[in-house]
């Protein structure tokens, strides 16, 4: 299976809610690398790294998120070969 690297940007309520936290443990579920980080608009950035299925997983699970959330929409966008992050392998940090 081919590894991706994917950056998605969530809107909607998904801070102060436990969103990075839950996020986290989907992706730790998924052997999905990478971290979840607020941005100052109140939206929720994700990078997924790894299987593409699984990454492609996360992304379901992102436009539903965990029930104390409320998703609007989720932003895809596939990090290119020269772009991608270096990523500890096994490692979802939330920042």
């Amino acid at each position: 299976m081919k590894n991706s690297q994917s950056i998605f940007v969530v809107s909607g309520v998904v801070q102060c809610v436990g969103f990075r936290y839950h996020t986290s443990r989907q992706a730790q579920k998924l052997a999905i690398s990478g971290y979840a980080k607020n941005l100052n608009d109140g939206r929720v950035e994700v990078l997924a790294v790894g299987e593409s299925g699984q990454v492609d997983k996360l992304y379901q699970w992102l436009q539903v998120g965990p029930a104390s959330a409320s998703v609007d929409n989720v932003v895809k966008q596939r990090v290119g070969e020269d772009e991608k992050r270096n990523v500890r392998i096994g490692e979802f940090q939330i920042l």
